[in-house]
């Protein structure tokens, strides 16, 4: 840009009159010679509140689009659309040109509500999903149409700290929203300062404890309380048999295993049996009460050995529950030379080996509650990878693209990181399916990277300036999501409301963040949602983008780009014959002030008094 110098003259410069002219050597906006923003690479939505979407995508090809996204993410609105219309709007786009992508409704994909989770919730969002998609061909039936689901509609996240902040004693997160996985109850935890006493001279100790302290106490203290009803259960059978004598004892266990499988008595115990005292027949009841006791202890240990072996996270406590269960067989003798042992039926051994189960499980509490993002990963990638799956089971190589967006900051699921993760899992999830199908795994990756990728919305992800993130840390996330970029989403704020500027009017990086997303973010379709732009100036954004982006306005890799049109002498929207200096001005001005009225020096004949008040001159 060639700048003109800082002449000053009263109180204002000259640069801020007439910013200059241009150089084609370089753009204005910093972007290198084959990395800017292409016009032919951005397009508009259409209006979120109507239905009549040939309507609208009409009105709007007007601007010169090639790109244009039938916005439908109020699902009412998006089954108010007749199937008629997908098929006309493909029609028109084949006519002029343009490409045509989908946003598709809101859907909670995870299955979590206010009440919790429900997996009949998360099956319900699968089929809208998976319903969704199928329309979508209408769209495009001879390409992979780009469909864009938010990752949560509505689903809480938890705030992490800026990365600066991070692992300084601190932990991660500002304030963790965790879910329990059996119950789906959810809970806010934040950072907590407790008091212990004990201290050093007697003083109180003060403690602080990070979010991820707490989450972890609350999976110690459930697990502890679980493990605590067994111990209980397991101590009244000690404590009943401290009044049975140790014959009377193994008598009720051979008439327990004469009850259910007698082939296991011998001869001689079958005898006894038939020959017990009155002393021995009193004891019996006592020997039920403990036998009661003892099961349901087995029962409850049974459950909780289940619910620590479908909620460990790592291989290395799988196997420490592996071993936990060996030790409970020999101690409890279930087999012995493949048969029943009759140990298996005695109270007093039963409580021996849940004692020791008992002991060795406090050594692996499960991971019950977890952070929400974690869950929903978990459950939203089942949803996407199986209603992908359907999509290219009827349509194969022409079937949509899912393409997942991180939604504002603030909701769950809004990260790089989290969106990257959630790509990956669902990919994982259609492979899973097509193995299961008889596809080759191999393929079954290739045609998951090309059927599920992410739509990465600057906009939203800049809304995490309010939690306090710099720009460097903004621009650090796109990088975290760059590898598994299709589609894009191009909005303005100022990092605080979920606001919809065109480009340049706010503070998103966008040069930073395009840069970042590589080659993949600059191939990819940008579609400018403005809508705050629409509601209040009532215009198309189309051109501002343009500036904002600083995009060439010939097709060619060089010099003019928009942002510079307020250098040109004629001017494109601005500029000294543009909004500056416009027509009515020269017809004013020029030509001798042939249009000033004789009072003023001009030439203009019948001027009689004030323009102002339309009196004569005195």
């Amino acid at each position: 840009m060639i700048k003109v110098a800082d002449y000053k003259t009263g109180d204002y410069k000259i640069s801020d009159i007439y910013q200059g002219g241009y150089s084609g050597m370089k753009s204005p906006s910093g972007w290198s010679e084959n990395n800017y923003v292409q016009t032919g690479s951005l397009g508009l939505t259409t209006d979120p509140r109507t239905a009549n979407i040939l309507k609208d995508v009409s009105s709007k090809l007007s601007s010169g689009i090639k790109n244009i996204e039938i916005t439908g993410i109020q699902p009412e609105i998006f089954d108010s659309i007749p199937n008629q219309q997908l098929k006309e709007v493909h029609r028109l786009s084949k006519l002029t040109g343009v490409d045509v992508t989908l946003h598709g409704p809101l859907i909670e994909a995870s299955g979590v509500t206010q009440q919790g989770f429900s997996e009949s919730e998360r099956e319900l969002a699968q089929t809208k999903i998976t319903q969704a998609l199928l329309r979508s061909h209408e769209l495009n039936p001879d390409g992979n149409i780009p469909v864009t689901f938010h990752s949560t509609a509505g689903l809480q996240g938890s705030q992490l700290l800026p990365p600066s902040k991070r692992g300084k004693g601190e932990g991660d997160y500002k304030k963790l929203i965790a879910i329990n996985r059996e119950t789906g109850r959810m809970a806010p935890l934040e950072a907590e300062t407790k008091y212990y006493p004990g201290g050093k001279d007697g003083e109180v100790r003060k403690i602080a404890h990070i979010p991820e302290d707490v989450l972890e106490s609350h999976n110690d203290t459930e697990w502890n309380n679980t493990l605590s009803q067994i111990e209980f259960n397991r101590r009244r059978v000690d404590e009943i048999l401290k009044d049975v004598d140790p014959v009377t004892r193994m008598l009720y266990v051979n008439k327990l295993v004469a009850e259910t499988n007698p082939k296991l008595v011998s001869k001689e115990a079958g005898e006894e049996l038939e020959h017990l005292n009155q002393e021995q027949f009193a004891q019996f009841p006592t020997m039920h009460a403990a036998s009661t006791y003892a099961q349901e202890a087995r029962k409850s240990a049974n459950a909780a050995f289940s619910r620590a072996w479908e909620n460990t996270e790592t291989e290395e406590d799988k196997k420490i529950l592996q071993k936990i269960s060996e030790q409970y067989s020999e101690t409890l003798g279930a087999q012995e030379n493949g048969k029943i042992s009759l140990k298996s039926f005695d109270p007093a051994v039963q409580s021996q080996a849940l004692y020791q189960l008992i002991d060795a499980l406090k050594r692996v509490p499960p991971k019950v509650w977890i952070p929400i993002e974690k869950f929903a990963v978990e459950k939203s990638s089942e949803t996407y990878g199986n209603a992908a799956f359907e999509a290219y089971k009827k349509f194969k190589d022409k079937s949509p693209v899912i393409v997942i967006e991180n939604p504002p900051a603030g909701s769950g699921l809004s990260t790089g990181e989290d969106i990257k993760n959630i790509v990956e899992a669902s990919r994982k999830q259609f492979v899973k399916k097509a193995v299961d199908d008889g596809m080759n795994e191999s393929d079954a990756e290739k045609k998951a990277e090309k059927f599920i990728g992410a739509t990465w919305d600057v906009g939203h992800i800049n809304m995490l300036r309010a939690q306090g993130y710099s720009e460097a840390d903004i621009v650090g996330e796109s990088k975290k999501v760059a590898g598994v970029v299709k589609h894009v989403h191009l909005s303005d704020n100022f990092g605080m409301e979920h606001t919809e500027l065109p480009m340049g009017m706010g503070n998103v990086p966008i040069k930073e963040i395009m840069e970042k997303l590589g080659e993949k973010g600059f191939e990819a379709k940008k579609i400018i949602e403005a809508g705050n732009w629409w509601q209040h100036w009532q215009a198309s954004p189309f051109s501002e983008s343009l500036e904002g982006l600083g995009s060439p306005i010939y097709s060619m890799k060089m010099a003019p780009y928009w942002n510079q049109s307020q250098g040109f002498s004629q001017g494109y929207m601005s500029g000294l014959d543009g909004a500056w200096l416009p027509q009515i001005n020269y017809e004013t001005f020029g030509g001798g002030f042939s249009k000033l009225s004789t009072e003023l020096g001009g030439t203009a004949q019948g001027a009689q008094g004030s323009r102002m008040s339309g009196r004569g001159m005195e």
